[in-house]
């Protein structure tokens, strides 16, 4: 079973829209390496056609957990509260808001696809921002899903859990990764994907090396011969 979505299956998924708008979010996805609701936010004052790039916002909420009696912050598990040492029976909660800005470039063909579709007026005014899609979460996963099967495409595997799971658009995203790792795992080349990915923690960018480098198993023959008896068989 494979682990991750190769460029030219990508390419078939693509094909398999039947309409603009899906083969763009297709697109999209993949060429940006965002996130399924990054996408869906994406608004058209987002899109600068001149230097070709695409501003990305992604909000993240958290709760923040505080005891009672002293204030102190707490864990999910705390049931006595470090600081003043008092059984916790309700943690005090509050909800906090990460707004995060990244300008990602886009390529000229993607481009070229993205101004068409707002040229035919496809985009939709919502509270007063004019979005490129008109579709939510739900819908982009069921596109995406479709389209593989028009496509054939097989399930996938999780490196890390062995769990199979359909194609969908985080896996457009790790196609993305995946595909940079391959192309450039230097310590700057994994900076440079952790800065366009959004990623908080470089070890998050990281594990896509894991599941694109083929170091572990070229050492791995090397100490046996394998290379040598692939070669000559």
């Amino acid at each position: 079973m494979k682990t991750y979505l190769e460029t030219e299956e990508v390419e078939l998924l693509e094909k398999a829209a039947s309409n603009l708008r899906d083969r763009l979010l297709i697109r999209l996805l993949f060429r940006l390496g965002c996130r399924v609701s990054e996408a869906l936010a994406l608004r058209v004052e987002d899109v600068d056609f001149g230097p070709g790039s695409v501003t990305i916002e992604h909000l993240k909420s958290r709760i923040k957990l505080s005891c009672p009696n002293c204030g102190a912050k707490l864990g999910r598990r705390h049931r006595f509260c470090p600081s003043c040492g008092r059984e916790i029976s309700k943690a005090l909660s509050e909800a906090q808001e990460y707004r995060r800005l990244r300008t990602l470039p886009l390529d000229r063909d993607t481009l070229n696809m993205l101004r068409d579709h707002i040229e035919r007026g496809r985009p939709t005014l919502r509270e007063g921002k004019s979005l490129i899609f008109s579709i939510n979460r739900h819908r982009a996963w069921q596109i995406v899903r479709d389209c593989a099967d028009k496509a054939g495409l097989s399930d996938l595997v999780n490196p890390e859990t062995g769990k199979r799971h359909g194609v969908s658009p985080h896996r457009l995203r790790d196609a993305f990764a995946v595909h940079a790792v391959k192309l450039d795992d230097s310590g700057d080349g994994l900076r440079l994907l952790q800065e366009h990915l959004g990623h908080a923690s470089f070890n998050t960018t990281a594990r896509y090396r894991k599941v694109g480098g083929e170091e572990h198993r070229q050492w791995y023959d090397r100490l046996w011969g394998e290379n040598q008896k692939r070669e000559s068989a």
